[in-house]
């Protein structure tokens, strides 16, 4: 090339760098407010993905109701199936309601090393109502949140109601409905608030480091001390320990609905672990949610295969009923720490959740501790394991975290039998003993769940080792 020809290339690319500087910062410029709206897009992106997440979630937890619902419906006698859907019902309602009343203060407006607020009602905050009222100047406020307020309100309280359905399935056929009922106010409003209110409320327990990410201990162990507390005061049922010492078999009255119930769980357990991951507006988010969902997944199922293999040498026969439990306690377990990267410790922690839970069975029944749908070794024994097995995998310190279940153990437990004591002695806590035999669809609610059945009175109902010789 030519020295004329190489100067006029020169300056033509010159000139064209000058033109394409020109040309990018015009544009720049031009699309400089294109950019921050979508920067503020991209905020509204993630504050509709954590409240959408919080709801969704949210309402699959909700689900969990209908799961508990069919279990326990299915595990009781037909002569007091009708009376489980009412209490179910029921507890779902007044958790919702003391828990906007004054749970939700006490457990995270303002907490200090034991208790939040004691204040009554909660609300959207200011900014969410003036943006509502028409004032677009405050959505900036709103979406720097993170989430709408009353998303996170209802993805909290639904939790509440998990807790309250434990011990109605532990309790079920021979406590009064009213009792239960006034007994789960004051676990929904007060007990479980105050035990949140040290761990997720950023209380004493999360001070010292204590870890449960999505409630082994906070939710399962707290609805089993709950459970076992008013198993102590109710006693057991007529006629399940005989005078001989052995065990009256009560199997389940319909194993499909008790099977659908464990699905629904299962399926509800989702959002009970992936929900609590409480953001999914990041890809890291994104992904610890899937692990969780899958980790979850994994221990349930190692729950199941584990009481499926070790039943007959436990039990003495391949007992489905401890099965669907393994289920159940495989993701109780998994529950304090679904968020581990490593899933093959899921599997293992599952594993141990389900075994213990069949242990539990039979150390209940040489204590002659009555319970329904085996809530307390599922939910108890599982949850403090659970909470312990933290340590393996998902960054527990073993000490913390036994002084946080030795800490909510022991107030769940006494604050639960100290108001089970209390509604003894002013309302009672059980049924008669005809109307148990007869049973609480007809004699309290007068509506049978199976009409077409004729119920017929259980003589060995009357072999108790409590009656007189």
């Amino acid at each position: 090339m030519s020295t004329h020809r190489i100067r006029w290339f020169r300056r033509l690319t010159a000139g064209r760098n000058l033109a394409s500087i020109a040309l990018l910062s015009g544009a720049s410029l031009l699309l400089a407010p294109a950019a921050l709206a979508a920067q503020d897009g991209i905020g509204d992106l993630g504050f509709v993905l954590n409240t959408y997440s919080f709801l969704v979630w949210g309402v699959l937890v909700m689900w969990m109701c209908a799961g508990f619902t069919m279990l326990e419906a299915g595990s009781v006698r037909s002569k007091s199936a009708s009376m489980i859907c009412m209490k179910n019902i029921g507890l779902y309602a007044i958790a919702g309601l003391t828990y906007y009343v004054i749970g939700y203060n006490l457990m995270y407006v303002d907490v200090g090393d034991l208790i939040g607020r004691i204040g009554f009602l909660y609300g959207p905050s200011a900014d969410e109502v003036a943006l509502l009222g028409g004032n677009e100047g405050a959505a900036a406020a709103v979406t720097e949140n993170g989430y709408a307020v009353m998303s996170d309100w209802f993805f909290q309280m639904v939790f509440v109601a998990t807790t309250a359905s434990i011990v109605s399935g532990a309790l079920a056929e021979r406590v009064k409905l009213w009792t239960f009922f006034v007994f789960v106010a004051g676990l929904t409003a007060i007990i479980y608030p105050i035990v949140g209110a040290w761990t997720w409320g950023g209380g004493w327990l999360a001070q010292l480091g204590f870890t449960d990410f999505a409630g082994s201990t906070i939710v399962h162990s707290t609805g089993g001390w709950a459970a076992l507390a008013g198993a102590l005061v109710v006693g057991p049922r007529w006629g399940k320990f005989k005078r001989d010492g052995s065990v009256k078999l009560t199997p389940p009255s319909n194993i499909p609905a008790v099977t659908l119930g464990v699905f629904i769980l299962w399926m509800g357990w989702f959002g009970f672990n992936g929900g609590s991951e409480l953001a999914l507006s990041g890809v890291a988010n994104a992904v610890a949610m899937s692990n969780i969902l899958v980790n979850t997944n994994l221990a349930a199922a190692a729950g199941v295969i584990t009481a499926l293999c070790l039943s007959r040498p436990l039990l003495g026969r391949v007992d489905l009923f401890a099965t669907l439990n393994g289920a159940i306690s495989g993701m109780v377990a998994i529950t304090a720490g679904p968020n581990i990267t490593n899933s093959l410790w899921a599997i293992l922690i599952g594993a141990v959740g389900s075994f213990l839970c069949m242990i539990g069975l039979k150390v209940l029944e040489v204590r002659r501790i009555d319970d329904v749908v085996g809530a307390v070794p599922a939910h108890l024994f599982a949850g403090v394991w659970g909470t312990l097995a933290t340590c393996i995998a998902a960054g527990g310190d073993f000490w913390v975290q036994l002084a946080g279940v030795a800490a909510v153990g022991a107030f769940a437990f006494s604050t639960s039998w100290i108001l089970w004591m209390v509604l003894d002695r002013a309302m009672g806590v059980r049924v008669s003993r005809s109307v148990e035999s007869i049973g609480q669809d007809a004699a309290e609610l007068g509506l049978d769940a199976y009409p077409e059945f004729v119920l017929m009175v259980d003589p060995d109902d009357d072999n108790d080792f409590r009656d007189a010789d």
